[in-house]
């Protein structure tokens, strides 16, 4: 079993604190906190809501919202769970998992509820001491996919009463109780103030780890590098591809050190062949390639990496480094129907920011956000009585017109296409 290391963050008042007891403050911007830890490798990240009001906490869900949507690592999202609306918020904001904390008791209720409504795989839950274990471990086993145990002392019988498996929350320990812990065959994972602490040094920690017969998580290959056809310079060239938009980004070349670092790392690493030495993408520009996949061609010499690419591709500032157009036929155009989807909401955005006289999208934008509701309201009525009718050209148009003033909500709103197929992936 892979183990993991998971960072974590608290939020007050929209700041990062040192604790759930300790509301001092740690660090003024939680996500800037986030792209960090996401950027020294931490395997996961725990986000923990101490808001004491509803206004804080629509704050917080915004952040965490921020968050997910910018680290390139799986988030846990914890808050004071009453109700499965707390969860669902969770969700919804971007967290993979949401967890619930057992002060006492184990509220069976709830957890059935949350479990049954999002799946057992995306719920946690935390206990402060065993005693859950001793009289749940049975309903534990059936409603949750990970225990976080929070307890200052009887890590043993936590890991040993637990039906799944646990994350372990340590104070500031040695790193022999580090290795002790993780090697326990029931803990998936460490957190707390000791892997804060060793952020900056987390894939030195991990090396270590591994060294000591703890496997850390990290990128699984089914091919190692002697296996690749190499070029006469004993290296593979990597075509680099943007995994939500498949459009190509650059090309670059791999020896056997930038390939075993990237899948150590999971940020694309070449080597330059003009400065002759190792290149992290990113670390001069911040323009990191995070991997999503990569597969060798049928030759096995030559490498398609499709990446989260954060800010521009190009030393140019160009998003791809393939922008100079040789020549394109005139029907080249696929009809992509998230692009025409995002194409006619750039020119709703323009009318909005450059507002053009005649235009009936900025007469929409004048009247304002009711008579937007009014009008997609009609129109949602149109594909209604388009849908009786037996002749499927006329529901046609009724959704093309519906998607249209949908698309002028969205701009008025300040929602992108983006966000929403993110959401609808999540689903």
């Amino acid at each position: 079993m892979k183990k993991k290391l998971m960072a974590s963050i608290f939020l007050s008042n929209s700041k990062a604190v040192i604790g759930y007891h300790d509301l001092r403050l740690l660090f003024e911007d939680p996500v800037q906190l986030a792209l960090k830890y996401s950027e020294y490798h931490a395997d996961e990240l725990l986000i923990t809501d101490l808001s004491e009001t509803d206004e804080e906490r629509e704050h917080h869900l915004d952040l965490i919202k921020e968050i997910c949507d910018k680290v390139q690592i799986p988030v846990m999202g914890s808050c004071q769970v009453k109700k499965m609306e707390d969860v669902k918020k969770l969700l919804y904001a971007g967290c993979k998992k949401a967890m619930i904390t057992y002060i006492e008791n184990v509220d069976e209720e709830l957890t059935k509820e949350v479990s049954l409504k999002f799946g057992k795989e995306k719920i946690a839950a935390a206990i402060l001491n065993t005693r859950p274990l001793l009289s749940h471990s049975e309903f534990l086993a059936d409603y949750i996919s990970e225990l976080v145990y929070l307890g200052k002392k009887d890590f043993k019988e936590a890991y040993t009463l637990s039906p799944v498996p646990v994350t372990v929350w340590l104070p500031d320990v040695s790193l022999d109780k580090l290795i002790e812990t993780l090697a326990q065959d029931n803990v998936i994972g460490a957190a707390g103030e000791m892997i804060n602490k060793s952020i900056k040094e987390i894939d030195s920690l991990k090396m270590l780890l591994n060294s000591n017969g703890i496997p850390m998580a990290a990128l699984e290959a089914a091919l190692c590098f002697e296996e690749f056809k190499k070029n006469s310079d004993g290296m593979v060239p990597v075509i680099v591809q943007d995994y939500k938009t498949d459009q190509v980004l650059m090309l670059a070349y791999m020896n056997k050190e930038a390939y075993e670092k990237t899948l150590a790392t999971g940020k694309m690493t070449y080597w330059s062949r003009s400065r002759d030495e190792l290149w992290i993408k990113g670390d001069t520009s911040g323009h990191y390639q995070y991997v999503k996949s990569l597969t060798a061609d049928c030759d096995k010499d030559t490498i398609l990496a499709r990446v989260s690419q954060t800010g521009a591709a190009c030393h140019t500032g160009e998003y791809s480094c393939f922008f100079h157009k040789i020549m394109e036929k005139e029907d080249a155009k696929a009809t992509n129907p998230l692009k025409v989807f995002e194409d006619v909401f750039a020119v709703i955005m323009d009318r909005k920011l450059h507002p053009k006289e005649g235009s009936y999208t900025n007469y929409l934008f004048d009247k304002g956000v009711d008579k937007i509701l009014k009008k997609l309201g009609e129109e949602a009525t149109e594909i209604v009585i388009a849908a009786k009718n037996p002749n499927a050209n006329e529901i046609k148009y009724e959704i093309s017109d519906f998607l249209y003033h949908m698309m002028v909500l969205m701009a008025e709103k300040g929602v992108t296409w983006e966000e929403i197929v993110e959401e609808l992936a999540k689903r």
